[in-house]
């Protein structure tokens, strides 16, 4: 499903280590289970499952026909992402690395690029090795046809104008300095950039591969595909809301903030929870409106799909279970990291594989929470 790639915490299907766990004896229909990648790729098959366990493990759900593919696009979207978090270099050494790898990854450029420097500030060891071998993922793409390569090129293209974007953004922010993004319209572009627009290749790669004859509304397909990303990186978002502040990021928008007489330094603060909680829940519902579109673009997927339908079942399942323990919680809470646990996310996986050849019971699985209005 779509989700955001290059985050692990929202990559489909949002369901960390648990996958393999939850879905070992359940019947899944049959689908080779060799590599990913094959012959002189092999090699990445052993960095995806270094960098990456769990989003390794939904891999194995999805039809091989578009693992590689999609495979590839994490590794890659991972390589720019942990550049652009290697906090310790300065600005400008990350937006070049950035910059220089978009080219490589366009076929604007054939240097061959050294992040060793980037590589010995990494705590995780997979991904210091992801950084070390950012020349097998590039070799990698040029094994996929010409759409196929223009796809993965097109969705790193914005993926990484959105990590820039964001670097510059945020350039100055600190737990002294907080800045948040301006208006609704910036909030939506992010959450396109890092999300929506991977919902939208996810889309197209699978329609391409698995079911190019079926008959659909296109158009509303990859329109829903798009908000189903923006849905997941919304839910994100407002988890993720005191660790941002933190770090002083603040991605609700000054204007909504200000009519709520709000402002993101004193955003958490106890005694601004009246105040907080309408927008902040009016920000769930637009969360879940999206994730409705997710699901209605899941059952738009044929049903013969069964191993595509259920990849994007579990991100719209477990982000809804998240909307709804934020609803609940209080500012307190809020700030300890609500999320699903995983006994919850074993139990939304087994209880989707087992509702899956029942229809009405499929579509049972996803009970909206509230009034999904669309934020003014």
């Amino acid at each position: 499903m779509p989700a955001t790639i290059h985050n692990e915490q929202s990559s489909p299907p949002l369901a960390g280590g648990e996958t393999s766990a939850a879905t070992k004896g359940l019947a899944l229909p049959a689908e080779n289970s060799g590599s990913i990648m094959t012959g002189s790729e092999r090699s990445l098959d052993d960095l995806l499952k270094a960098t990456s366990r769990s989003f390794y493990l939904t891999l194995r759900v999805l039809p091989a026909r578009v693992r590689p593919q999609i495979g590839l696009a994490y590794l890659l979207a991972r390589t720019t992402d942990t550049i652009a978090d290697t906090e310790i270099l300065p600005l400008d050494q990350r937006l070049d690395a950035l910059g220089k790898l978009r080219e490589r990854i366009l076929g604007n450029n054939f240097a061959l690029l050294n992040f060793g420097e980037f590589a010995k500030q990494q705590g995780s060891a997979a991904e210091k090795i992801l950084l070390e071998r950012v020349e097998d993922s590039l070799s990698a793409l040029q094994s996929f046809s010409t759409d196929d390569q223009k796809l993965i090129r097109d969705v790193l293209q914005t993926i990484t104008s959105g990590q820039e974007l964001d670097l510059l953004r945020f350039a100055k922010a600190s737990m002294e300095h907080t800045y948040a993004l301006e208006t609704e319209i910036e909030l939506d572009d992010y959450t396109y950039r890092v999300a929506g627009c991977v919902g939208e290749f996810w889309t197209k790669i699978c329609r391409a591969h698995l079911f190019p004859r079926a008959r659909l509304d296109e158009k509303q397909f990859i329109a829903d595909g798009i908000r189903f990303g923006k849905g997941l990186q919304l839910v994100n978002i407002l988890r993720d809301l005191p660790e941002d502040l933190r770090k002083g990021r603040c991605y609700l928008p000054m204007d909504k903030l200000e009519l709520a007489d709000l402002s993101p330094k004193t955003l958490l603060s106890p005694a601004n929870q009246a105040k907080l909680q309408p927008l902040y829940h009016r920000y769930l519902d637009e969360a879940e409106s999206h994730l409705l579109a997710g699901w209605n673009y899941t059952n738009t997927v044929p049903f013969s799909q069964a191993r595509v339908r259920l990849a994007c079942a579990w991100p719209i399942l477990i982000g809804i279970k998240t909307i709804k323990k934020l609803r609940a919680a209080n500012v307190q809470q809020l700030q300890q990291r609500v999320k699903v646990s995983r006994g919850e996310v074993r139990g939304i996986i087994a209880g989707s594989v087992l509702a899956y050849p029942f229809p009405l019971l499929w579509r049972k699985l996803f009970s909206p929470t509230a009034k999904m209005v669309k934020l003014a």
